[in-house]
């Protein structure tokens, strides 16, 4: 089946989340929140190493709108239920249809780190996978020195799968890296 054609929403809620598709007009937030937090962000994120424009960050939102609607790659912005502000960003990347399977990556604006907010994301995200999208794998990948982003999928169950060794250059492009793949399988689907 061609995914164009796939019918599913476009957002869903978790407890305290609101979970949605990017829009135009979403550039100024994910602009505003990726400035307050460029310096956590350069350690890990190669985007963040670019420099970073309102402008850019708009076209960033609406290439990803267009991608979302042709089922490219699904990103997805993490807002506060109640309140509407900006938490973060992910999204079910790398999308393989056949399967299907997808990459789950994410980032959190700095100042809502610590508050729990994106392993509930990532739960949200993973369900709606699973759920909504019939999903028979997710993956998250990140570098193994990221002690941060790791905790999100062994906090959630999800396996370790491997390491691969000298995977990649860091953001920076100073050292070789080591990526750690995590998944978790629909069992029910399996």
């Amino acid at each position: 089946m061609n995914p164009i054609l796939l019918d599913f929403p476009t957002q869903f809620t978790t407890d305290r989340l609101l979970i949605r598709m990017p829009l135009p007009g979403d550039g100024k937030i994910v602009y505003e929140s990726t400035i307050s937090s460029i310096n956590e962000l350069k350690e890990w994120l190669p985007f963040a190493r670019n420099e970073q424009s309102e402008h850019g960050s708009e076209a960033n939102i609406r290439e990803a709108h267009a991608k979302f609607l042709k089922r490219e790659d699904l990103r997805l912005l993490i807002l506060h239920k109640e309140t509407n502000q900006f938490i973060g960003s992910s999204g079910l990347h790398l999308p393989d249809w056949n399967i299907p399977k997808f990459e789950i990556g994410y980032w959190i604006d700095s100042r809502m780190s610590g508050k729990g907010f994106m392993t509930e994301a990532i739960q949200g995200i993973t369900d709606f996978a699973f759920n909504e999208l019939k999903a028979r794998r997710i993956e998250i990948r990140c570098d193994n020195l990221n002690e941060k982003s790791k905790a999100i999928p062994q906090r959630l169950g999800f396996q370790l799968e491997g390491t691969l060794r000298n995977d990649g250059f860091s953001a920076d492009g100073s050292r070789l890296r080591d990526t750690l793949i995590y998944a978790q399988i629909n069992k029910e689907k399996s």
